[in-house]
């Protein structure tokens, strides 16, 4: 079957390999209580200029709240990860953020493991 046209450049791209990183319980193997939650927040780099920021910063001022003097805006993302070991969810969470959740040319990224 062909890819839709909106889809092409994604057929492209090599499929997600849960191998790469060592192997992964079943479904239904890992309880909830056992997996790691990654929190992580991505923002733009203080020298790329935020016209979201400025737009919200103006319509703070035009409803009375003259005291914010900036805004910046960014993303928050969870992730519920099935790895028990922080390592390796360490490394798993740098090669998302790294591929696919941020453009790390604009944006930086931290993140935390609970």
């Amino acid at each position: 079957s062909k890819a839709p046209g909106w889809l092409k450049g994604c057929a492209s791209q090599k499929p997600y390999n849960p191998s790469a990183f060592g192997t992964s319980p079943s479904k239904g193997e890992e309880k909830k209580e056992d997996m790691m939650k990654a929190k992580v927040y991505v923002t733009l780099r203080k020298s790329v200029f935020d016209p979201q920021g400025k737009a919200v910063q103006e319509a703070l001022g035009s409803m009375g709240f003259n005291e914010v003097q900036s805004v910046r805006m960014g993303k928050y993302i969870e992730l519920d990860l099935g790895s028990t070991e922080k390592s390796q969810a360490e490394q798993k969470i740098k090669v998302m953020c790294e591929k696919l959740l941020t453009n790390t040319v604009i944006e930086d990224y931290r993140y935390e493991l609970n």
